[in-house]
Protein backbone atom coordinates (compact mmCIF):
# COMPACT_ATOMS: atom_id res chain seq x y z
CA UNK A 1 0.00 0.00 0.00
CA UNK A 2 1.18 3.50 -0.80
CA UNK A 3 2.80 5.02 2.30
CA UNK A 4 0.97 8.34 1.98
CA UNK A 5 -2.39 6.59 1.63
CA UNK A 6 -1.62 4.39 4.63
CA UNK A 7 -0.78 7.41 6.75
CA UNK A 8 -4.03 9.18 5.84
CA UNK A 9 -6.02 6.01 6.54
CA UNK A 10 -4.28 5.75 9.90
CA UNK A 11 -5.29 9.34 10.73
CA UNK A 12 -8.95 9.05 9.64
CA UNK A 13 -9.56 5.64 11.19
CA UNK A 14 -7.87 6.68 14.45
CA UNK A 15 -10.09 9.77 14.57
CA UNK A 16 -13.23 7.67 14.12
CA UNK A 17 -11.96 5.16 16.68
CA UNK A 18 -11.47 7.81 19.37
CA UNK A 19 -14.88 9.44 18.76
CA UNK A 20 -16.76 6.11 18.75
CA UNK A 21 -14.82 4.90 21.80
CA UNK A 22 -15.76 7.99 23.78
CA UNK A 23 -19.42 7.45 22.92
CA UNK A 24 -19.39 3.72 23.71
CA UNK A 25 -17.41 3.83 26.96
CA UNK A 26 -19.30 6.94 28.02
CA UNK A 27 -22.60 5.08 27.59
CA UNK A 28 -21.26 2.11 29.55
CA UNK A 29 -20.14 4.27 32.47
CA UNK A 30 -23.39 6.27 32.46
CA UNK A 31 -25.74 3.27 32.54
CA UNK A 32 -23.71 1.53 35.24
CA UNK A 33 -23.89 4.73 37.26
CA UNK A 34 -27.65 4.91 36.71
CA UNK A 35 -28.18 1.34 37.92
CA UNK A 36 -26.38 2.13 41.16
CA UNK A 37 -28.29 5.33 41.83
CA UNK A 38 -31.86 4.37 40.97
CA UNK A 39 -34.36 4.97 43.76
CA UNK A 40 -37.11 2.37 44.05
CA UNK A 41 -40.45 3.92 44.96
CA UNK A 42 -42.74 1.90 47.23
CA UNK A 43 -45.93 3.16 45.63
CA UNK A 44 -45.04 1.80 42.19
CA UNK A 45 -46.01 -1.67 40.93
CA UNK A 46 -43.83 -4.75 40.94
CA UNK A 47 -42.46 -4.02 37.46
CA UNK A 48 -40.88 -0.79 38.70
CA UNK A 49 -37.14 -1.10 39.47
CA UNK A 50 -36.29 2.52 40.21
CA UNK A 51 -36.09 6.04 38.90
CA UNK A 52 -33.75 9.00 39.02
CA UNK A 53 -33.92 12.71 38.25
CA UNK A 54 -31.07 14.37 36.35
CA UNK A 55 -30.17 17.95 35.54
CA UNK A 56 -28.29 18.59 32.31
CA UNK A 57 -28.16 21.15 29.50
CA UNK A 58 -30.70 23.48 31.03
CA UNK A 59 -33.43 20.94 31.79
CA UNK A 60 -34.60 18.13 34.06
CA UNK A 61 -34.64 14.48 33.02
CA UNK A 62 -36.74 11.78 34.68
CA UNK A 63 -35.38 8.30 34.02
CA UNK A 64 -37.21 5.14 35.12
CA UNK A 65 -36.10 1.54 34.81
CA UNK A 66 -38.87 -1.09 34.68
CA UNK A 67 -40.11 -4.24 33.02
CA UNK A 68 -42.86 -3.59 30.47
CA UNK A 69 -46.23 -5.32 30.67
CA UNK A 70 -46.91 -7.76 27.81
CA UNK A 71 -48.05 -5.98 24.66
CA UNK A 72 -47.09 -2.47 25.77
CA UNK A 73 -44.14 -1.77 23.50
CA UNK A 74 -43.40 1.97 23.07
CA UNK A 75 -43.58 3.40 19.56
CA UNK A 76 -39.94 4.52 19.63
CA UNK A 77 -37.18 2.54 21.35
CA UNK A 78 -33.52 3.60 21.33
CA UNK A 79 -30.81 0.92 21.21
CA UNK A 80 -27.18 1.40 22.21
CA UNK A 81 -25.12 -0.89 20.00
CA UNK A 82 -23.60 0.89 17.00
CA UNK A 83 -21.13 2.87 19.10
CA UNK A 84 -19.61 -0.44 20.14
CA UNK A 85 -19.51 -1.83 16.61
CA UNK A 86 -17.91 1.33 15.22
CA UNK A 87 -15.26 1.34 17.96
CA UNK A 88 -14.38 -2.31 17.39
CA UNK A 89 -14.44 -2.13 13.57
CA UNK A 90 -12.22 0.96 13.52
CA UNK A 91 -9.86 -0.67 16.04
CA UNK A 92 -9.50 -3.79 13.90
CA UNK A 93 -8.95 -1.56 10.86
CA UNK A 94 -6.17 0.29 12.70
CA UNK A 95 -4.52 -3.00 13.63
CA UNK A 96 -4.49 -4.02 9.98
CA UNK A 97 -3.36 -0.67 8.56
CA UNK A 98 -0.69 0.12 11.15
CA UNK A 99 0.64 -3.32 12.08
CA UNK A 100 -0.26 -5.76 9.31
CA UNK A 101 0.14 -3.57 6.20
CA UNK A 102 3.29 -1.80 7.38
CA UNK A 103 5.67 -4.54 6.33
CA UNK A 104 5.80 -5.84 9.89
CA UNK A 105 7.80 -2.78 11.01
CA UNK A 106 5.90 -2.47 14.29
CA UNK A 107 5.49 -6.22 14.81
CA UNK A 108 9.13 -7.22 14.62
CA UNK A 109 11.73 -7.03 17.35
CA UNK A 110 14.88 -9.09 16.64
CA UNK A 111 15.81 -8.97 20.32
CA UNK A 112 12.61 -10.87 21.13
CA UNK A 113 12.12 -13.28 18.22
CA UNK A 114 13.16 -13.96 14.65
CA UNK A 115 9.65 -15.00 13.58
CA UNK A 116 8.56 -13.86 10.13
CA UNK A 117 5.90 -11.09 10.20
CA UNK A 118 3.43 -13.46 8.50
CA UNK A 119 3.78 -15.88 11.40
CA UNK A 120 3.33 -13.03 13.88
CA UNK A 121 0.16 -11.92 12.09
CA UNK A 122 -1.16 -15.48 12.23
CA UNK A 123 -0.46 -15.66 15.97
CA UNK A 124 -2.15 -12.30 16.51
CA UNK A 125 -5.31 -13.19 14.59
CA UNK A 126 -5.47 -16.64 16.18
CA UNK A 127 -5.16 -15.10 19.66
CA UNK A 128 -8.03 -12.69 19.00
CA UNK A 129 -10.40 -15.39 17.70
CA UNK A 130 -9.33 -18.01 20.23
CA UNK A 131 -9.64 -15.66 23.19
CA UNK A 132 -13.34 -15.07 22.51
CA UNK A 133 -14.04 -18.80 22.18
CA UNK A 134 -12.33 -19.59 25.49
CA UNK A 135 -13.85 -16.63 27.35
CA UNK A 136 -17.40 -17.24 26.16
CA UNK A 137 -17.11 -20.96 26.90
CA UNK A 138 -15.84 -20.25 30.40
CA UNK A 139 -18.72 -17.96 31.31
CA UNK A 140 -21.33 -20.29 29.84
CA UNK A 141 -19.95 -23.24 31.80
CA UNK A 142 -20.93 -24.31 35.34
CA UNK A 143 -17.77 -22.61 36.61
CA UNK A 144 -19.44 -19.24 35.93
CA UNK A 145 -21.80 -19.93 38.85
CA UNK A 146 -18.80 -19.36 41.14
CA UNK A 147 -18.21 -15.79 40.05
CA UNK A 148 -14.88 -15.19 41.79
CA UNK A 149 -13.41 -18.43 40.44
CA UNK A 150 -14.46 -17.76 36.86
CA UNK A 151 -13.11 -14.21 37.11
CA UNK A 152 -9.78 -15.44 38.51
CA UNK A 153 -9.43 -18.02 35.73
CA UNK A 154 -10.26 -15.42 33.08
CA UNK A 155 -7.73 -12.95 34.49
CA UNK A 156 -5.05 -15.65 34.65
CA UNK A 157 -5.67 -16.57 31.01
CA UNK A 158 -5.35 -12.90 30.06
CA UNK A 159 -2.03 -12.72 31.93
CA UNK A 160 -0.89 -15.79 29.99
CA UNK A 161 -1.80 -14.16 26.70
CA UNK A 162 0.15 -11.04 27.64
CA UNK A 163 3.19 -13.15 28.56
CA UNK A 164 3.05 -15.21 25.39
CA UNK A 165 2.52 -12.31 23.00
CA UNK A 166 5.44 -10.31 24.45
CA UNK A 167 7.67 -13.26 23.56
CA UNK A 168 6.62 -13.56 19.90
CA UNK A 169 6.39 -9.90 18.83
CA UNK A 170 7.52 -6.45 19.91
CA UNK A 171 6.26 -5.14 23.25
CA UNK A 172 4.30 -2.39 21.53
CA UNK A 173 2.56 -4.85 19.20
CA UNK A 174 1.86 -7.25 22.08
CA UNK A 175 0.22 -4.49 24.13
CA UNK A 176 -1.97 -3.53 21.17
CA UNK A 177 -3.01 -7.14 20.54
CA UNK A 178 -4.03 -7.57 24.18
CA UNK A 179 -6.09 -4.39 23.81
CA UNK A 180 -7.73 -5.71 20.63
CA UNK A 181 -8.45 -9.00 22.40
CA UNK A 182 -10.17 -7.17 25.27
CA UNK A 183 -12.11 -5.02 22.80
CA UNK A 184 -13.17 -8.15 20.94
CA UNK A 185 -14.39 -9.78 24.18
CA UNK A 186 -16.42 -6.65 24.91
CA UNK A 187 -17.85 -6.58 21.39
CA UNK A 188 -18.66 -10.28 21.56
CA UNK A 189 -20.52 -9.63 24.80
CA UNK A 190 -22.56 -6.93 23.11
CA UNK A 191 -23.46 -8.77 19.89
CA UNK A 192 -23.51 -12.38 21.07
CA UNK A 193 -25.12 -11.98 24.50
CA UNK A 194 -26.48 -8.52 25.31
CA UNK A 195 -28.22 -7.66 22.01
CA UNK A 196 -29.80 -11.15 21.63
CA UNK A 197 -31.10 -10.87 25.19
CA UNK A 198 -32.56 -7.46 24.44
CA UNK A 199 -34.20 -8.80 21.28
CA UNK A 200 -35.81 -11.57 23.29
CA UNK A 201 -37.17 -9.03 25.81
CA UNK A 202 -38.62 -6.96 22.95
CA UNK A 203 -40.11 -10.03 21.25
CA UNK A 204 -41.75 -11.18 24.50
CA UNK A 205 -43.28 -7.77 25.04
CA UNK A 206 -44.57 -7.48 21.46
CA UNK A 207 -46.00 -11.02 21.51
CA UNK A 208 -47.75 -10.47 24.84
CA UNK A 209 -45.53 -12.85 26.83
CA UNK A 210 -44.06 -12.25 30.26
CA UNK A 211 -40.42 -11.20 30.17
CA UNK A 212 -37.90 -13.71 31.51
CA UNK A 213 -35.77 -11.84 34.05
CA UNK A 214 -33.00 -14.43 33.70
CA UNK A 215 -32.37 -13.18 30.17
CA UNK A 216 -31.95 -9.64 31.43
CA UNK A 217 -29.64 -10.78 34.24
CA UNK A 218 -27.43 -12.68 31.77
CA UNK A 219 -27.10 -9.57 29.63
CA UNK A 220 -26.39 -7.44 32.69
CA UNK A 221 -23.60 -9.78 33.83
CA UNK A 222 -21.75 -9.39 30.51
CA UNK A 223 -22.34 -5.63 30.64
CA UNK A 224 -20.59 -5.60 34.02
CA UNK A 225 -17.66 -7.49 32.48
CA UNK A 226 -17.37 -4.78 29.85
CA UNK A 227 -17.47 -2.17 32.59
CA UNK A 228 -14.42 -3.72 34.28
CA UNK A 229 -12.53 -3.93 30.98
CA UNK A 230 -12.80 -0.20 30.25
CA UNK A 231 -9.99 1.25 32.41
CA UNK A 232 -7.27 -1.26 31.42
CA UNK A 233 -8.32 -0.94 27.76
CA UNK A 234 -8.01 2.85 27.88
CA UNK A 235 -4.48 2.48 29.26
CA UNK A 236 -3.50 0.18 26.39
CA UNK A 237 -4.91 2.69 23.87
CA UNK A 238 -2.42 5.35 25.04
CA UNK A 239 0.49 3.08 26.00
CA UNK A 240 2.15 3.27 22.57
CA UNK A 241 3.10 6.86 23.43
CA UNK A 242 5.09 5.67 26.47
CA UNK A 243 7.90 3.27 25.47
CA UNK A 244 8.99 2.79 29.08
CA UNK A 245 5.95 0.53 29.49
CA UNK A 246 6.11 -1.74 26.45
CA UNK A 247 9.90 -1.44 26.38
CA UNK A 248 10.34 -2.55 30.00
CA UNK A 249 12.37 -5.61 30.99
CA UNK A 250 9.12 -7.46 31.78
CA UNK A 251 6.46 -5.78 29.64
CA UNK A 252 3.92 -8.54 30.35
CA UNK A 253 4.26 -7.84 34.09
CA UNK A 254 3.61 -4.12 33.50
CA UNK A 255 0.46 -5.04 31.61
CA UNK A 256 -0.62 -7.45 34.35
CA UNK A 257 -0.29 -4.72 36.99
CA UNK A 258 -2.33 -2.31 34.88
CA UNK A 259 -5.05 -4.93 34.35
CA UNK A 260 -5.37 -5.55 38.09
CA UNK A 261 -5.18 -1.89 39.14
CA UNK A 262 -7.51 -0.66 36.39
CA UNK A 263 -10.16 -3.29 37.12
CA UNK A 264 -9.70 -2.81 40.87
CA UNK A 265 -10.24 0.95 40.70
CA UNK A 266 -13.29 0.38 38.51
CA UNK A 267 -14.62 -2.06 41.13
CA UNK A 268 -14.33 0.41 43.99
CA UNK A 269 -15.98 3.08 41.88
CA UNK A 270 -18.85 0.68 41.22
CA UNK A 271 -19.45 -0.11 44.90
CA UNK A 272 -18.82 3.36 46.28
CA UNK A 273 -22.56 3.98 46.73
CA UNK A 274 -22.86 1.03 49.13
CA UNK A 275 -19.33 1.12 50.59
CA UNK A 276 -18.65 4.50 52.23
CA UNK A 277 -15.01 3.67 52.93
CA UNK A 278 -14.09 3.10 49.29
CA UNK A 279 -11.66 6.00 49.00
CA UNK A 280 -8.88 4.58 51.19
CA UNK A 281 -8.55 1.18 49.49
CA UNK A 282 -8.83 2.84 46.08
CA UNK A 283 -6.00 5.24 46.91
CA UNK A 284 -3.91 2.41 48.37
CA UNK A 285 -4.40 0.30 45.25
CA UNK A 286 -3.41 3.19 43.00
CA UNK A 287 -0.26 3.93 45.04
CA UNK A 288 0.76 0.27 45.05
CA UNK A 289 0.10 0.03 41.32
CA UNK A 290 2.15 3.14 40.61
CA UNK A 291 5.01 1.83 42.74
CA UNK A 292 4.93 -1.53 40.96
CA UNK A 293 4.91 0.06 37.49
CA UNK A 294 7.70 2.45 38.53
CA UNK A 295 9.84 -0.46 39.70
CA UNK A 296 9.12 -2.55 36.61
CA UNK A 297 9.84 0.28 34.15
CA UNK A 298 12.81 1.80 35.98
CA UNK A 299 16.16 1.11 34.41
CA UNK A 300 19.18 0.34 36.58
CA UNK A 301 21.25 3.41 37.33
CA UNK A 302 23.86 3.70 34.66
CA UNK A 303 27.37 4.74 35.55
CA UNK A 304 28.96 7.51 33.54
CA UNK A 305 29.98 5.89 30.25
CA UNK A 306 33.68 5.13 30.15
CA UNK A 307 35.91 5.26 27.13
CA UNK A 308 37.48 7.81 24.83
CA UNK A 309 35.46 10.92 24.02
CA UNK A 310 33.16 10.69 21.02
CA UNK A 311 33.11 13.64 18.66
CA UNK A 312 30.05 15.14 17.09
CA UNK A 313 31.25 13.81 13.74
CA UNK A 314 31.27 10.22 14.94
CA UNK A 315 27.89 10.54 16.68
CA UNK A 316 26.55 12.08 13.49
CA UNK A 317 27.70 9.08 11.42
CA UNK A 318 25.88 6.68 13.77
CA UNK A 319 22.64 8.64 13.65
CA UNK A 320 22.97 9.14 9.90
CA UNK A 321 23.40 5.41 9.35
CA UNK A 322 20.90 4.06 11.87
CA UNK A 323 18.24 6.73 12.42
CA UNK A 324 17.95 9.23 9.57
CA UNK A 325 16.28 6.78 7.19
CA UNK A 326 13.12 7.55 9.20
CA UNK A 327 13.93 10.65 11.25
CA UNK A 328 14.53 13.08 8.42
CA UNK A 329 12.60 15.78 6.63
CA UNK A 330 12.80 13.46 3.64
CA UNK A 331 12.78 9.85 4.95
CA UNK A 332 14.08 7.08 2.70
CA UNK A 333 12.59 4.22 4.75
CA UNK A 334 10.23 1.87 2.93
CA UNK A 335 7.49 2.32 5.57
CA UNK A 336 7.85 5.74 7.17
CA UNK A 337 7.45 8.53 4.64
CA UNK A 338 7.20 11.24 7.30
CA UNK A 339 9.41 11.53 10.39
CA UNK A 340 7.79 9.54 13.24
CA UNK A 341 6.46 11.84 16.00
CA UNK A 342 7.91 14.75 14.04
CA UNK A 343 11.43 13.91 15.27
CA UNK A 344 14.02 15.10 12.73
CA UNK A 345 17.73 14.37 13.15
CA UNK A 346 19.17 15.82 9.96
CA UNK A 347 21.79 18.01 11.66
CA UNK A 348 24.08 17.95 14.67
CA UNK A 349 22.18 20.90 16.11
CA UNK A 350 18.94 18.91 16.01
CA UNK A 351 20.73 15.94 17.57
CA UNK A 352 22.02 18.09 20.42
CA UNK A 353 18.56 19.54 21.05
CA UNK A 354 17.06 16.05 21.21
CA UNK A 355 19.99 14.42 23.02
CA UNK A 356 17.93 13.50 26.15
CA UNK A 357 15.33 11.81 23.96
CA UNK A 358 18.01 10.00 21.95
CA UNK A 359 19.53 8.73 25.18
CA UNK A 360 16.19 7.51 26.55
CA UNK A 361 15.10 5.71 23.38
CA UNK A 362 18.39 4.49 21.88
CA UNK A 363 20.55 3.98 24.98
CA UNK A 364 18.31 3.36 28.00
CA UNK A 365 15.15 1.61 26.75
CA UNK A 366 16.68 0.55 23.41
CA UNK A 367 13.27 0.92 21.76
CA UNK A 368 14.82 2.81 18.86
CA UNK A 369 15.51 2.11 16.08
CA UNK A 370 12.04 0.58 15.98
CA UNK A 371 12.48 -3.18 16.17
CA UNK A 372 16.18 -2.38 15.64
CA UNK A 373 15.39 -2.38 11.95
CA UNK A 374 18.74 -0.78 11.04
CA UNK A 375 20.72 -3.07 13.38
CA UNK A 376 22.23 -0.51 15.73
CA UNK A 377 24.95 -2.25 17.73
CA UNK A 378 25.60 -2.06 21.48
CA UNK A 379 28.92 -0.41 20.71
CA UNK A 380 27.13 2.34 18.77
CA UNK A 381 24.66 2.84 21.61
CA UNK A 382 27.60 3.13 24.00
CA UNK A 383 29.24 5.75 21.79
CA UNK A 384 26.02 7.78 21.69
CA UNK A 385 25.86 7.53 25.48
CA UNK A 386 29.43 8.87 25.80
CA UNK A 387 28.72 11.67 23.35
CA UNK A 388 25.60 12.72 25.26
CA UNK A 389 27.34 12.38 28.66
CA UNK A 390 30.00 14.79 27.42
CA UNK A 391 27.34 17.41 26.72
CA UNK A 392 26.59 16.39 23.14
CA UNK A 393 29.34 18.54 21.60
CA UNK A 394 28.71 19.48 18.00
CA UNK A 395 32.16 20.83 17.21
CA UNK A 396 34.87 18.64 15.76
CA UNK A 397 37.30 17.02 18.16
CA UNK A 398 40.42 16.50 15.99
CA UNK A 399 42.39 14.74 18.71
CA UNK A 400 39.70 12.09 18.95
CA UNK A 401 38.66 11.71 15.35
CA UNK A 402 36.67 8.54 14.60
CA UNK A 403 38.73 5.67 13.29
CA UNK A 404 35.82 3.50 12.19
CA UNK A 405 32.40 4.02 10.77
CA UNK A 406 28.99 2.60 11.64
CA UNK A 407 28.56 0.55 8.49
CA UNK A 408 30.54 -1.00 5.71
CA UNK A 409 29.45 1.77 3.35
CA UNK A 410 31.44 4.27 5.43
CA UNK A 411 34.80 2.61 6.02
CA UNK A 412 37.35 5.43 6.08
CA UNK A 413 37.75 8.39 8.42
CA UNK A 414 36.53 11.65 6.98
CA UNK A 415 39.34 14.02 5.96
CA UNK A 416 37.34 16.78 7.63
CA UNK A 417 37.99 15.21 11.04
CA UNK A 418 41.79 15.19 10.59
CA UNK A 419 44.06 17.93 11.97
CA UNK A 420 45.53 20.36 9.43
CA UNK A 421 49.27 19.95 8.92
CA UNK A 422 51.72 21.46 6.53
CA UNK A 423 53.18 18.75 4.31
CA UNK A 424 56.79 18.80 3.28
CA UNK A 425 57.22 19.75 -0.39
CA UNK A 426 60.59 19.18 -1.99
CA UNK A 427 62.27 22.28 -3.31
CA UNK A 428 59.77 24.71 -1.82
CA UNK A 429 60.65 26.82 1.16
CA UNK A 430 58.24 26.61 4.13
CA UNK A 431 57.79 30.39 4.02
CA UNK A 432 56.44 30.13 0.44
CA UNK A 433 53.55 27.92 1.44
CA UNK A 434 50.28 29.45 2.61
CA UNK A 435 46.89 27.99 3.60
CA UNK A 436 43.43 29.39 2.99
CA UNK A 437 39.78 28.46 3.63
CA UNK A 438 38.02 27.28 0.49
CA UNK A 439 34.33 26.43 -0.12
CA UNK A 440 33.08 22.92 0.58
CA UNK A 441 33.71 20.65 -2.44
CA UNK A 442 30.86 18.76 -4.14
CA UNK A 443 29.43 15.85 -2.11
CA UNK A 444 30.78 12.40 -2.78
CA UNK A 445 28.34 10.11 -4.52
CA UNK A 446 27.39 6.57 -3.55
CA UNK A 447 26.87 5.67 -7.17
CA UNK A 448 23.08 5.92 -7.16
CA UNK A 449 22.82 9.69 -7.26
CA UNK A 450 22.67 10.18 -3.46
CA UNK A 451 25.40 11.64 -1.32
CA UNK A 452 27.15 9.09 0.87
CA UNK A 453 26.55 9.23 4.65
CA UNK A 454 30.05 10.61 5.26
CA UNK A 455 29.53 13.30 2.62
CA UNK A 456 26.20 14.32 4.15
CA UNK A 457 27.88 14.45 7.53
CA UNK A 458 30.59 16.65 6.05
CA UNK A 459 28.06 19.03 4.56
CA UNK A 460 26.32 19.26 7.93
CA UNK A 461 29.56 20.21 9.71
CA UNK A 462 30.21 23.13 7.39
CA UNK A 463 33.33 24.28 5.51
CA UNK A 464 36.73 23.03 6.63
CA UNK A 465 40.30 24.06 6.06
CA UNK A 466 41.79 22.52 2.96
CA UNK A 467 45.23 23.22 1.53
CA UNK A 468 46.01 25.42 -1.42
CA UNK A 469 49.50 26.39 -2.51
CA UNK A 470 50.89 29.77 -3.52
CA UNK A 471 54.46 29.03 -4.51
CA UNK A 472 57.28 31.35 -5.50
CA UNK A 473 59.95 29.73 -7.65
Amino acid sequence: MDAHLRELLDLVIRWVHVIAGIMWIGNSLLFNWLDRNLVKLAERDARHEGEIWLLHSGGFYQVEKKQLPPGQMPAVLHWFKWQNFTTWASGISLLIVVYYLGGGALLADPSVTQLHPHAQIGIGVGSIVGAWAVYDGLFRSPIAKVEWLASAIGLGLLFGLAYGLTHVMSGRAAFLHVGVIMGTLMTGNVWMVIVPSQRELVAATVEGREQDKRIGMRAKARSIHNNYFTFPLLFIMVSNHFPSTFGARLPWAVLAVILVVGAGVRHFMNIRFTFPGWRLPTAALMVLGFAAVFWLTRRPSQATPSGPPVSGAEARVIVETRCVACHSQHPTDDVWKAPPSGVVLDTLSQMKLLAPRIRERAVVTKTMPLGNKTHMTDDERDKLARWIAAGAPIELAPAHAPSARASSSVNTPSWRALPITTPAMAGVAASARTWSRTPTPPLASTGNGDASPSARVASTLGPAFVPSRAMSV
